[in-house]
């Protein structure tokens, strides 16, 4: 590129001193600044996007690559899905209904009797279980109060009745 050293720079400083004069040279040095300056943005802008671009493709190729694992795990899933169903098939071919009796070997599975009632769980008989002592520290209602009877335990007693 250009090899600008300070010799140089005064040369064409002086130059310029000498061609534009005195009274323009500010402006001008002005002027140039802000052209040199566009002129970095503008290549940082360029730069930038190229980055950006190279990124992008990057990110594209990761895509195809995740994508291309993911067909590659379904087809997998698929294949090894196909190979158990088919075994299943081959294993239960000869079972029915009756086979399990007939052999011997494991009972047919019979629904329980018709009177037969799962034993649901009784909260009532298990708050009966819980200790008074447990439920005062607690503080569960052992007894059911009116709203008028609540206010007149909890009214403040006054001496001057």
């Amino acid at each position: 590129m250009l090899d600008l050293g300070i010799s140089k720079m005064a040369l064409i400083g002086a130059v310029a001193l000498i061609v534009i004069g005195p009274e323009k040279l500010p402006r001008v040095a002005r002027t140039v600044g802000a052209l040199l300056g566009k002129a970095q943005r503008y290549v940082a802008d360029v730069k930038a996007e190229v980055n950006r671009a190279m990124d992008l493709d990057e990110l594209k190729k990761m895509k195809e690559s995740v994508e291309e694992a993911g067909r590659e795990v379904e087809q997998g899933i698929h294949a090894t899905r196909a190979g158990f169903e088919k075994d299943w098939a081959e294993v239960t071919a000869g079972l029915d209904d009756s086979a399990g009796t007939a052999d011997g070997d494991l009972p047919a599975w019979t629904p329980p009797p018709p009177g037969y009632k799962h034993p649901g769980k009784n909260w009532r008989l298990k708050r009966g279980a819980t200790p008074q002592w447990y439920k005062a520290r607690q503080g569960v209602r052992r007894q059911v109060q009116s709203g008028a009877a609540r206010v007149a335990r909890f009214r403040p007693k006054s001496a001057a009745r």
